[in-house]
């Protein structure tokens, strides 16, 4: 073989950027001695002889399409085909460098050619291969995973045909549900392409692989006996112990009855499962609590360590024993960089199971439902079921903090629960001021802010806005038939005391002042970075300059996906805050104007309190009308104990920054951030740390890709919802009431509200959102959202400023498109798109 072709056999793992994916992974399967036809690959080098490296995608597709292939390479493609034999008929297949990967297949994006006969319609399917990099769909492909267009190059594989009896796909992990224990297989006569392709309907079968039961059957073609279709599960078993992770492989089988395998790459959409740190033996289910925090997005290892130092305080707060702070208890896990808890123990509980699905009811809707469906899975039944044990321990850590008498101060004196958030804030100041100046100081510091501040505020100030909602239920039921559905949702309209709405119409109120500075507004004609950078430098013209100096000194520390504390700050980098700013001011309709409506809010909810006692009697309705008044004064106090946690962590981010500065002094680190992709433990220890940072770095920017993430998950992969989606009513999607009221207009779908554009009126439709979002509540004409329930942040603050909101609707940035009509109903929790 020469540096243009190179047989199959003798391809490895390293080397991926001569051959490709496909071709490594042909290699690797060959090498261990799995059932794989023979054939050669052309390298990557004989791609770069004919292709350009740049223009569009249509130019270097004809510019391959209208080159020669050079001599010395059509020698040494003809001579390894003669190789296998004299007009013997192979399938001619792309090896892109960006193909079959870890983090995206890239199936199908490239060209294959089955039954090719003869050396001249080889290389003539060759050179349509490499053409076939170039296609839109693959360069789309490419784009939407990141990958450089001017690196990626292009291998061939020329394989042997197999004479196919039946051939089909393999998945060793069922990548419906995530079950890793089942085998998934489709199958149908002759070559596999038509199954892959998807123009058949294949037979179909699940099988367990750990007794090679098929507990699937769906027969089409009839084309594989039971005995074959266990060997293909136990013949996908070892690829996938050879690889270590699951495989989707393609497979034929031969008229003799032998089982070949053609392709394995791994499965990209099977999320990880989370290591088991309790009991193994037993089948365990996960919540991951940082996407019931409205967080999509992966977190930074620095973010993981805070949270497992965070999680410690909260084991401690009930009594647990934890080995070891720094790690987290064992209740805590993480997978894709999220963190998860084992809700096992609540689940195979009485208590639990009456208690978690009430709470998920009001943070996060959706999981609590699907929640429900596991517990009638038999392997998670109840094994303890005394109330009165698991009750009194609730109790004990209840009654040990005070939080009965704090819910009672608080319904009887609202001022009290007001001076309490003052109180705690002006001490948060003073120790947040108390930093070290070395840097083992800097990150004792950080280590005991969160392990001994965080957690303790929340029964000091939870009790509060508790206290405000019990009053909400109290209402509801003096009430009874009297009040319609969704009209209590009006009285939370417009509520005082609650920080991120205040924050909001600062913000607006700043927008209010640029608008009428010539020179202010101009200069946020600008693109936001741009602004930033004058900002920073101290350009901008005065009433800009100064308003958004002071809006910074209050605000600075809050920021999108701001729990993770190794994400900037606004103080950091202005630039989302400035596109924010960009987006009020294209505001021009003065109805609209969000201080008049959260004013209108108000108004609202005070006329349907009065409206709401005169329902029922006298006595019940100064019983509603006390109860609604103590609502209003106190439910907006929720934002106050994640406003000051928020506080923590970006005193923490300050202080590991610093300690950054001095590793980069020290020639330990690259920059002050990359302290971000370290771990507590790991910022201790000596040595360079810059080659751990890069490969986090690495993973991190892969899992960002990422767009699906379960809520709840099984020890065995299964993702519960997928077996709980809600059938959609008369086509409409369904998910929770979270804000009354019903808006027509055109739906935006925006991932990431960084840099994000919202028209005036339009529906922004959002995997989740945290106070790093609500600035686009302001123009915003409805909400819909993946996750949440009806008193989760996004829920809350859609209801102060009075738009129509669903929350926890499943899949809803995928099912809805930008541009798309559609009505929201936010009484009825209901999605519906319109034909326009």
């Amino acid at each position: 073989m020469t540096d243009w072709v190179i047989e199959l056999g003798q391809i490895d793992a390293g080397a991926l950027e001569s051959a490709g994916g496909k071709a490594v992974n042909l290699g690797i399967l060959l090498r261990a001695g799995f059932p794989v036809p023979g054939g050669f690959c052309v390298t990557t080098p004989a791609y770069r002889q004919v292709a350009r490296a740049d223009g569009d995608a249509a130019s270097r597709r004809e510019t391959i399409l209208a080159t020669e292939v050079p001599a010395d390479i059509e020698l040494a493609i003809r001579a390894a085909y003669a190789e296998l034999g004299t007009d013997i008929p192979v399938a001619v297949r792309s090896s892109a460098t960006a193909e079959d990967l870890g983090f995206a297949s890239f199936a199908g994006q490239q060209d294959t050619y089955l039954d090719v006969v003869g050396a001249d319609a080889v290389l003539d399917a060759v050179r349509r291969c490499w053409a076939s990099l170039w296609t839109d769909r693959a360069w789309s492909y490419r784009e939407t995973n990141e990958v450089d267009q001017d690196t990626v190059a292009l291998a061939v594989v020329v394989q042997r045909m197999v004479d196919a009896k039946a051939a089909g796909v393999l998945f060793t992990a069922n990548p419906l549900t995530g079950r890793r224990n089942e085998a998934v297989i489709d199958a149908a006569p002759g070559l596999g392409e038509a199954v892959v392709s998807g123009s058949v309907n294949p037979d179909h079968f699940v099988v367990d692989t750990a007794t090679g039961a098929i507990h699937e059957r769906t027969l089409v073609h009839d084309c594989l006996t039971d005995e074959q279709v266990r060997a293909l599960a136990t013949l996908g078993g070892q690829v996938q112990e050879h690889y270590g992770t699951p495989q989707d492989t393609e497979w034929a089988l031969d008229a003799e009855g032998k089982l070949w395998l053609t392709q394995a790459r791994p499965i990209t959409t099977l999320y990880p499962i989370p290591p088991q740190r309790m009991d193994g033996s037993t089948p365990r289910i996960y919540l991951c609590a940082s996407l019931t925090q409205g967080l999509v997005r992966p977190i930074t290892p620095m973010g993981l360590a805070g949270f497992r130092l965070i999680a410690t305080s909260v084991a401690e707060l009930v009594g647990a024993r934890v080995d070891e702070p720094l790690d987290g208890p064992t209740a805590y896990t993480e997978a894709g960089q999220r963190f998860f808890v084992d809700l096992t123990p609540a689940v195979r509980s009485t208590v639990g199971r009456a208690l978690v699905p009430r709470v998920f009811g009001v943070m996060e809707a959706r999981s609590a439902a699907v929640l429900r469906h596991v517990f009638d899975d038999p392997r998670f039944a109840v094994l303890t079921s005394s109330r009165r044990e698991a009750g009194g321990r609730l109790a004990r850590v209840v009654l040990r903090r005070g939080v009965p008498l704090r819910v009672l101060a608080a319904v009887l004196t609202p001022r009290l629960a007001h001076l309490q958030v003052r109180r705690t804030s002006r001490r948060l100041d003073s120790l947040l001021a108390a930093a070290s100046r070395s840097a083992t100081g800097r990150l004792d510091f950080v280590e005991r802010m969160l392990r001994t501040e965080v957690i303790p505020l929340m029964p000091r100030l939870l009790p509060a806005p508790a206290a405000g909602f019990l009053m909400l239920g109290l209402a509801q039921k003096v009430l009874g038939m009297a009040v319609q559905p969704g009209e209590l949702q009006t009285v939370l309209r417009g509520l005082p005391h609650n920080v991120t709405t205040e924050m909001d119409l600062e913000l607006w109120s700043l927008a209010q002042r640029i608008r009428v500075d010539e020179a202010s507004a101009e200069a946020f004609e600008e693109p936001a970075e741009v602004v930033a950078e004058r900002y920073r430098s101290g350009g901008l013209p005065k009433i800009a300059q100064d308003g958004l100096a002071d809006f910074l000194g209050v605000y600075g520390h809050r920021a999108v996906a701001e729990i993770d504390l190794g994400l900037p700050r606004w103080s950091e980098n202005p630039a989302h805050l400035i596109g924010v700013l960009a987006n009020y001011l294209r505001l021009t309709d003065p109805a609209l104007a969000p201080d008049l409506q959260f004013k209108a809010g108000s108004a609202a909810a005070a006329a349907k309190i009065a409206e709401l006692a005169l329902r029922v009697s006298p006595l019940r309705g100064r019983i509603v009308r006390f109860a609604l008044g103590r609502t209003r004064e106190l439910a907006g106090l929720r934002e106050a104990p994640k406003y000051l946690l928020v506080r923590i962590l970006a005193a923490a981010r300050r202080e590991l920054r610093q300690v950054g500065a001095e590793l980069v002094e020290a020639g330990r680190l690259d920059s002050p951030t990359d302290v971000f992709f370290l771990d507590l433990r790991e910022l201790r220890s000596p040595g360079d740390l810059r080659a751990i940072v890069t490969e986090r770095r690495a993973a991190y920017n892969q899992e960002l890709r990422r767009r699906r993430v379960p809520r709840l998950i099984q020890s065995d992969g299964v993702e519960p919802e997928t077996l709980a989606i809600p059938a959609a009513v008369d086509g409409a999607l369904l998910g929770s009431p979270a804000s009354a009221g019903t808006v027509t207009a055109k739906a935006r779908v925006i991932l990431d509200p960084v840099g994000a554009h919202l028209e005036p009126g339009e529906i922004l439709v959002a995997p989740s959102t945290d106070p790093g979002w609500t600035p686009l509540f302001l123009t915003a004409g409805g909400l819909v959202m993946e996750m949440g329930g009806s008193n989760s942040h996004g829920a809350v603050v859609a209801r102060e400023y009075g738009i129509p909101a669903v929350v926890g609707v499943p899949d809803a940035t995928d099912r809805l498109a930008t541009g798309d009509l559609v009505t929201v109903d936010g009484a009825a929790g209901t999605v519906l798109k319109v034909e326009s």
